[in-house]
C-alpha cells in the first residue's frame, strides 16, 4: 500500500459494515496512472466497521466514539493530509455514491485547473425521491441565508479537493452541517469550484442512513445557530 498517494479516498463511516465492503472494493486502485488510497473513518462504529475496512485494505482511523459525520469528515482530511496526498476525495460509505464517478471528478479538478469539485444531485436529479429533491433545495437556501453563498447542492459529500484547498479550510462542524461550512469556506478562501452533476444511487438502505427528519432539523438549527452567533 502506497503511504504517500496521489489520490486518497475519504469515507467517514459509522456502523457501515453492511454496504462498506462493496464501496471500497468499487474505487479505483489507479487514476491515470496515479495511486489512490482509501482512507476509512471508523465514527465510533459497534459493528465491526473498521475491521471489514482494514481487511480490504483500507488505511483506518478510528474515533473511540461516535463524533459525528463533521468530525469524522475533519479527521479524514487530516489523515490524507499528513499522508502527502496531492487531491483529496470525499465520499459517503452507504452506498450512495457511485466509487466509478471518482476519476471523472478527479479529472475535472485536474483539467479546470480547479480547487474543488463538488459532485452535483441536483444536477442529475433521475431517481432522486421528491422529499430528497425538496430538502436539499431548502437546506441551499438555509446555506445561503447563513453564509451569503449559494451552488447547487449544498450538502453533497462527495467533493474532490486539491491539497492547497483543502489545507485552506477551516472545518469545525461535527455534524452534517459540515457541508455548508465547506460551501462558506469555498467563497471565503476565494477557491475555484466546479459542481458537476452526479447520480445518486437511492436504496433502501442509504436512505434509511442518509439526512433523516431530524437530522435535517438539527442541520438547520445548527446553521442558524452560526448565524446568530455572527450577528
Amino acid at each position: 500500500m502506497a503511504l504517500h498517494p496521489s489520490v486518497a479516498v475519504v469515507l467517514p463511516a459509522y456502523n457501515e459494515s453492511a454496504a462498506l465492503g462493496q464501496v471500497i472494493f468499487r474505487i479505483p486502485r489507479e487514476i491515470s496512472g496515479n495511486k489512490v488510497l482509501t482512507i476509512v473513518v471508523d465514527d465510533g462504529s459497534t459493528d465491526g466497521t473498521g475491521n471489514v475496512a482494514q481487511a480490504l485494505g483500507a488505511f483506518v482511523v478510528r474515533h473511540l466514539t461516535n463524533l459525528g459525520v463533521g468530525a469524522a469528515t475533519i479527521t479524514g482530511l487530516r489523515a490524507a493530509q499528513s499522508l502527502d496526498a496531492d487531491i483529496i476525495v470525499t465520499m459517503d460509505a452507504d452506498g450512495q455514491h457511485n466509487p466509478e464517478e471518482i476519476e471523472r471528478l478527479v479529472q475535472t479538478l485536474i483539467e479546470g485547473p480547479f480547487d474543488v469539485v463538488i459532485g452535483s444531485r441536483i444536477l442529475d436529479a433521475h431517481g432522486m425521491p421528491v422529499s430528497r429533491f425538496m430538502a436539499n433545495l431548502l437546506l441551499n437556501a438555509v446555506t445561503y441565508v447563513v453564509y451569503g453563498k449559494i451552488v447547487s447542492d449544498s450538502q453533497s459529500g462527495f467533493k474532490v479537493f486539491t491539497q492547497t484547498a483543502a489545507n485552506a479550510l477551516d472545518l469545525r462542524s461535527s455534524g452534517y452541517e459540515v457541508c455548508s461550512e465547506i460551501v462558506g469556506e469555498i467563497y471565503r478562501k476565494n477557491l475555484r469550484y466546479k459542481s458537476v452533476p452526479v447520480r445518486s444511487i437511492y436504496t433502501d438502505y442509504s436512505q434509511a442512513k442518509g439526512q433523516h427528519f431530524l437530522n435535517g432539523v438539527n442541520l438547520i438549527l445548527g446553521l442558524l445557530t452560526r448565524l446568530v452567533r455572527r450577528s
